[in-house]
């Protein structure tokens, strides 16, 4: 089940308007084993957000893209390097490029479906 894999939420963002934070930190109140990526880096709700996959402290099991197509591309080229098995494409951050270049690479992908719709969470 994915509350045991870390996932690893690309696009958090400070403002409790936008989906990246709404994102996170319901992960969190939900129970899911949740770590943060943006560019800015920083704290969130008292958690530590990383700048880039390579920065965290462990590899995820699931990269989760909260982030404009171009970015997801460069994300899965991220993915790929640190061996990461499992990307998810939030609705609107997936791109045909991203999704074949991941899958090419072995990499499950789901895009058009929304994780926290599809896990109950909201």
């Amino acid at each position: 089940m994915d509350e045991n894999k870390l996932i690893a939420v690309v696009g958090v963002s400070e403002n409790p308007d936008k989906f990246g934070y709404k994102i996170f930190t319901d992960l969190i109140k939900s129970n899911f084993k949740t770590v943060g990526i943006s560019m800015r880096g920083g704290i969130i709700n008292g958690k530590t957000v990383y700048k880039s996959l390579k920065d965290l402290p462990e590899k995820p099991g699931i990269v989760l893209t909260a982030v404009p197509p171009a970015v997801t591309e460069k994300i899965v080229n991220g993915a790929i390097e640190l061996g990461i098995k499992e990307i998810w494409m939030q609705p609107g951050s997936q791109s045909e490029a991203a999704t074949q270049k991941a899958r090419t690479e072995g990499i499950k992908v789901t895009y058009n479906s929304c994780f926290m719709v599809v896990h109950g969470i909201w």
